[in-house]
């Protein structure tokens, strides 16, 4: 599953993706809030955006919400079929693309998947304050592959193209019609080579 991906995405991009779809930012943001990083990991620090007020927000949290119990790891991933989000903190994470691995031997082939058609994408997730001196976490919602990730694994996170992003953050479209994977052709792959997976 998606435990790494990069955030490539320019500020002025950001700003424009926005406007055009009449999403307010709050005055007191800049390209500070959207650092460029080439491989976001599991527990790392990363922007999501999320609803504050009439505007949507970037903060920084960490990847992964914490594990549910001793023997457990972090939670980056969350199956969403079959399940409601009416009650719960939704947010976008953006992204200029993600990765999957496959191979059994390193190094693995590394796959980036980037949203065609779109300066770049937005994953359906989840937030959660932080508890004592934990800093807020959030994780990414997960579905069926689409015909354009299935060949490279069994499941894949939930990309929502730009119109549906307002969609997600209020919940003014139901669950079941957002959180599907996109249709042939709306992912493009390349493949490089990691030793990390």
């Amino acid at each position: 599953m998606c435990n790494d991906y990069e955030q490539h995405v320019a500020w002025a991009e950001y700003c424009r993706t926005m406007a055009s779809l009449a999403l307010k930012i709050p005055d007191h943001q800049s390209e500070l809030d959207l650092p460029r990083v080439d491989d976001i990991h599991i527990n790392d620090p990363a922007p999501i955006m999320r609803a504050a007020g009439d505007a949507v927000e970037l903060a920084s949290m960490a990847f992964g919400f914490p594990p549910v119990g001793p023997k457990g790891g972090p939670v980056f991933n969350f199956r969403s079929e079959g399940r409601q989000f009416g009650n719960s903190k939704r947010c976008l994470v953006p992204a200029s693309g993600f990765f999957e691995f496959t191979g059994t031997k390193y190094p693995k082939a590394k796959h980036r998947f980037t949203l065609n058609r779109a300066p770049f994408m937005a994953i359906a997730g989840l937030w959660r304050e932080g508890t004592g001196n934990k800093p807020p976490t959030f994780t990414m919602l997960t579905t069926e592959p689409g015909p354009d990730v299935a060949p490279y694994h069994n499941r894949q996170v939930v990309v929502l193209q730009p119109e549906k992003w307002s969609g997600w953050i209020n919940l003014t479209e139901p669950e079941a019609d957002l959180l599907q994977p996109l249709p042939a052709g709306s992912l493009s792959v390349e493949t490089v080579r990691s030793e990390r997976s």
